[in-house]
């Protein structure tokens, strides 16, 4: 099916530099949906647009119905009738419809949502009872959204999407991480991102997390059945304290070495400061790395006050990770960052 506008959704933190964004996508015409979301006129798919990290879901509109829903008679009968004309004989592997601003105070078209895929769903062939994270990320699936101005839908992978839900992720269950700190969401989101690109690295597998303080990561790492090692100069919230997949090393991430023979399955690093700094130590941990081992990286943007100075430290410390044969698996902008951005590597294989 050939688009005709895209929908974008650039996250509230990048509003400032909106025109930039829009003109790295090269786009012709924009209409406003809300704080976050555009409708947008470009030549490219925004997945391969230098403006890719600051959009965080795109979808190609193959059907838009610009209406006021409440003032609509019938509107999730007619709305559910023409998805299924329009988009059930090209026999998406998931059909899945949200509200245009999933963070509004006002619950009307999240249920409206809710009520509308419930019907489609009875028109559609049956689909399997699975969470969205079970969609091939490479098959496309049918995304909808709905709000006061309308209807907007759209068939297209969850790869190419950038998330498994209209709009990118969801809210993701911490366990125990939330009552430590902000951070546990943070990784919580990058391993369910993560998905789209890779299978989930298997239970016990050995992470070293680099300035884990207090211990947010630490714990949704643990509660999902890996081992860590962690490092920071401040303690861990003393709940961690004695869990028997933990090792804590209260040492200077520049200064750390691992005990002879070690080996790690993924690297992780949220350290504040400087990204390229950061980088650095890193890409001095990663000898101790396995071949293929994963990376992610929190990549901080501390006085980048302009978007050309974004821009440029993303640009550099990107061409030190490739310099360091970080292959680069997705660069984006997750729903727990602030102004940084979640990095996924994987190290070369010799």
């Amino acid at each position: 099916m050939t688009p005709a506008p895209w929908l974008i959704r650039l996250p509230e933190v990048f509003a400032p530099w909106t025109r930039e964004i829009l003109d790295l996508l090269a786009v012709s015409t924009s209409t406003p949906l809300g704080p976050e979301y555009h409708l947008v006129h470009a030549p490219n798919a925004p997945a391969a647009s230098p403006a890719a990290p600051f959009i965080s879901w795109n979808l190609p509109i193959h059907h838009s119905w610009p209406c006021h829903p409440p003032k609509m008679e019938n509107f999730i009968e007619k709305a559910a009738q023409t998805l299924f004309r329009k988009f059930g004989p090209l026999q998406p592997q998931a059909l899945h419809i949200g509200p245009l601003q999933g963070g509004a105070p006002d619950r009307y078209y999240k249920s409206l949502a809710s009520n509308l895929r419930g019907r489609a769903l009875q028109l559609f062939p049956p689909q399997p009872s699975a969470p969205a994270e079970a969609q091939d990320p490479n098959l496309p699936s049918l995304f909808a959204l709905v709000g006061k101005e309308g209807l907007f839908a759209g068939l297209q992978s969850p790869r190419l999407s950038n998330g498994f839900y209209p709009g990118g992720t969801k809210f993701v269950s911490q366990g125990s991480a939330a009552t430590i700190s902000r951070a546990g969401a943070k990784i919580a989101e990058a391993l369910h991102y993560l998905q789209l690109h890779r299978p989930p690295l298997p239970p016990d597998s050995h992470w070293l997390e680099l300035g884990a303080s207090p211990g947010g990561m630490t714990s949704e790492l643990l509660h999902r059945g890996y081992r860590v090692t962690a490092l920071d100069r401040a303690p861990l919230d003393p709940r961690l304290h004695g869990h028997p997949a933990l090792t804590f090393s209260k040492a200077d991430v520049a200064t750390f070495t691992p005990p002879p023979a070690t080996t790690y399955d993924a690297l992780l690093c949220d350290m504040n400061g400087d990204a390229r700094s950061a980088l650095r130590q890193v890409v001095r941990l990663t000898r101790f790395l396995r071949p293929g081992g994963l990376i992610v990286f929190t990549l901080k943007t501390p006085g980048a006050t302009t978007f050309p100075a974004l821009q440029e430290t993303i640009r550099l410390t990107l061409r030190d990770a490739t310099a360091a044969h970080l292959c680069l698996i997705a660069l984006t902008h997750l729903t727990y960052n602030r102004q940084e951005f979640t990095g996924c590597f994987e190290l070369a294989r010799p």
